[in-house]
């Protein structure tokens, strides 16, 4: 049976009535069907929101999404149900506390199966209490309606345990690539890079097809017949006169030209036979709709281990990422930044944090409204004003659900189109890195847009001078900028198409970015950096790049060589930065954490707050201070050397003299200098919190083991609740549901009725 839908409702075969097509609704009734097509159970033996009598106090009302009895005599004479589903919308993330509630319904309505889908994910699992509360046991499939009375077959898939799907997926991606190394004999970079083109072709074609279609291999040849049949014979000299693979890769290269992924000229480099046998590898799985947390935490294993060697230098660890995260703790509405940006690991992280902030948000409101609905009197009400206020209900988790989506709709942004759209921001100099960061995001859920293929040391799209309320780094160590690279015409930004969309967006402040380079064309690219004259250590640059790129009382969080930290001839570097920023926390972290990525330089971790304002003043007016108070010692010969040196110029006389008179005026400059240090930190005095951890989480080998990190974030949580360090900048976002059940957003001061 297919699907009736009409004038926004859906049809119900289990209540024989329209619905309104809410997300929700729209997922169960799917799923009934996919229940009755490909399992034969009939509607008889199923209902829907069927209410689950339970002893648990605050559980009174909970019922089931669908429900399934082996039989209609089961169902008719309220025996145990056989499986029960829990459906959340497919834009909904489904949480552990998810799978526990419906497996709590599945026990209590008797049931051996319980499911939860929202249509991208479907996980199975065994309804057994010995799994409770420690793990839910998942398995590998339910039965189809012909096996309900094969107790040998039950047994036999309640005792099949399944691992995550994420798995398979990793198992899927090396088998591409060994696919790749075989056939073509392609180095594994090489390799992974017409992997990346595969899976960049896959997501537009499926993203056309919003879902409802897989590119498989058996589409792409049926494709490619009719291409090579109908198109390409008439069309000469065209994109469309290439060979099928390679047309539809140049589409993809127009569709992603933006991002600056590929070249003009990169072509696909396999053969067609290895290019349909991924696509089979593939096709079990539809990229625009598989959950985020599966294909991005496969994709980053496929990633890290693949990489594992030649590029290992470009990922860092998993727990130094969430730790230096979780310090920062970016808030929704705050611009996010890494100019080094890798595979994009530190992008990911804030994004994913950031997105939980809202996703538990939108879930509080939700609960809010649902308990202003459904009053206390709920129970009282006859069926029809209880089944008006579930619509009411349902529409209101409509609403609330598009937040949840990187959508734009009737000038109205999600609040995850916004933190997407607008709050993340990377470069990495690497085009294989800078493709393989956006595809990571993808993989993750989106933010991809701000990612460009660029050297992270100069400005580009959004990513310009104060600009950012948080940076996350881990920028290249050891190598240096030689004073003869200059910045030429080809470090120019020169698309207009670009450049005017740019300057819609950001104004004056973009234009005045591009000219960084616009006017220094021919200049050393040191000349950009104050500290250019002091060292042309890569680390030393983009730190200086990154507290730059900050806003004033922003604040950032960077990966450092301990050596950065104690070498004498650093000393004036890090005396440089103590002038315009102030560190938050410095944590040293074993060597052993970055062997596995190819690095052999002891690492620290270093948080920062650039100066605002106001401690600018505090920061000079200690500085004018200190200098005021040592000069005293020299007064007397400050003024009698000037009177000396003022006869001498009068009668002009001893030149010698007046060069040694000049030049110790130069050595009493720099002894008040040396001596005010001491005095300027005594008068900008604060506190610096250090640390050391001896196991950060992953070994020499990459293997897991003790996270001391995870105390320390929590001891700096405490510690910055009292200490403040920097402004709490979570954007103020309420909502507010009228009698008419409109639901209004307010941002600050503006408001909003949704209506999408």
């Amino acid at each position: 049976m297919n699907l009736e839908k009409r004038d926004g409702m859906i049809y119900c075969i289990l209540k024989d009535a329209y619905l309104i097509e809410t997300p929700e609704e729209k997922v169960r009734q799917e799923y009934i069907n996919h229940l009755i097509n490909n399992y034969g159970y009939k509607p008889e033996q199923m209902a829907q929101e069927v209410q689950v009598t339970t002893s648990h106090r605050g559980q009174g009302r909970a019922s089931a999404d669908i429900v399934v009895w082996k039989s209609e005599k089961d169902k008719i004479e309220g025996r145990n149900a056989f499986i029960v589903v829990e459906c959340k919308a497919e834009n909904i993330k489904i949480h552990s506390q998810d799978y526990y509630q419906g497996f709590n319904y599945a026990t209590w309505a008797g049931a051996s199966f319980f499911i939860t889908t929202n249509q991208k994910e479907t996980k199975y699992f065994n309804v057994d209490k010995k799994f409770l509360p420690q793990k839910l046991q998942e398995v590998i499939a339910i039965p189809s309606a012909s096996e309900v009375e094969n107790e040998k077959k039950i047994k036999e898939l309640l005792n099949q345990t399944k691992a995550f799907t994420r798995d398979e997926f990793t198992k899927i991606l090396f088998a591409c690539h060994n696919i790749i190394r075989n056939n073509d004999k392609l180095s594994p970079e090489a390799a992974f890079d017409e992997i990346s083109k595969i899976l960049f072709m896959k997501i537009k074609y499926e993203r056309e097809q919003k879902g409802n279609k897989v590119f498989t291999r058996e589409q792409f040849i049926k494709d490619s017949e009719f291409h090579e049949k109908n198109i390409r014979p008439n069309l000469r000299n065209t994109n469309k006169d290439l060979p099928y693979m390679q047309f539809i890769f140049e589409n993809t290269k127009e569709e992603f030209k933006e991002d600056q992924l590929f070249e003009d000229n990169e072509i696909i480099k396999i053969r067609q036979h290895s290019f349909e046998q991924i696509l089979g590898k593939l096709e079990s799985y539809n990229l625009s709709d598989t959950q985020d947390d599966i294909k991005g935490i496969a994709f980053e294993e496929f990633l890290g281990k693949t990489f594992r060697g030649e590029l290992g230098q470009f990922f860092t660890p998993r727990t130094i990422v969430d730790f230096m995260t979780t310090i920062l703790d970016p808030k929704e509405g705050e611009v996010i930044c890494d100019p080094t940006c890798g595979s994009g690991g530190f992008l990911i992280k804030s994004f994913e944090y950031v997105r939980e902030k809202i996703e538990n948000d939108i879930q509080i409101v939700k609960d809010r409204f649902k308990k202003q609905l459904m009053t206390d009197n709920y129970d009282d009400l006859s069926e029809e004003n209880q089944n008006e206020i579930n619509k009411k209900v349902n529409e209101m988790f409509r609403i609330l659900n598009k937040e949840l989506e990187t959508i734009e709709v009737n000038n109205t942004s999600s609040r995850l189109y916004n933190l997407s759209h607008n709050c993340i921001f990377g470069t990495d100099a690497n085009s294989r890195m800078a493709r393989t960061s956006k595809m990571n995001m993808i993989m993750h859920g989106d933010g991809h847009g701000g990612v460009h293929h660029h050297d992270g040391l100069l400005n580009v799209n959004g990513i310009f001078e104060e600009r950012f309320d948080v940076i996350l780094t881990n920028p290249p160590f050891g190598s240096r900028v030689d004073k003869g690279q200059k910045i030429t015409n080809a470090d120019k930004f020169v698309d207009k198409n670009l450049i005017k969309k740019y300057t819609s967006i950001y104004g004056d402040a973009y234009k005045q970015a591009l000219n960084q380079v616009n006017d220094n064309i021919g200049k050393p690219l040191l000349g950009l950096f104050e500290t250019g004259s002091m060292t042309g250590l890569t680390e030393i640059l983009f730190m200086e790049r990154c507290l730059k790129l900050l806003k004033k009382g922003g604040r950032m969080g960077i990966v450092l060589p301990e050596g950065v930290l104690n070498t004498s001839n650093l000393q004036k570097v890090r005396e440089y930065f103590e002038g315009k920023a102030k560190i938050v926390l410095i944590c040293s972290i074993p060597q052993d954490v970055f062997i596995a990525a190819g690095a052999t330089v002891k690492p620290s971790l270093v948080f920062l707050k650039r100066f605002t304002e106001e401690e600018e003043k505090e920061y000079d007016n200690a500085v004018e201070k200190a200098i005021k108070q040592i000069k005293k010692d020299y007064q007397t010969e400050l003024f009698e050397l000037k009177e000396e040196l003022a006869n001498l110029l009068r009668d002009k006389a001893n030149k010698s003299r007046q060069r040694e008179i000049r030049n110790r005026f130069k050595e009493i400059d720099r002894e008040i200098e040396e001596k005010a240090k001491p005095l300027i930190k005594k008068y900008f005095d604060y506190e610096i919190p250090i640390t050391k951890v001896d196991s950060a989480g992953i070994t020499s080998t990459g293997a897991e083991c003790e996270n001391e990190l995870i105390e320390v974030a929590e001891e700096f949580y405490k510690y910055n609740k009292t200490a403040k360090l920097w402004e709490d900048a979570t954007l103020d976002i309420t909502y507010e549901l009228t009698e008419e059940g409109n639901i209004i957003r307010k941002v600050g001061e503006k408001e909003q009725e949704l209506t999408w």
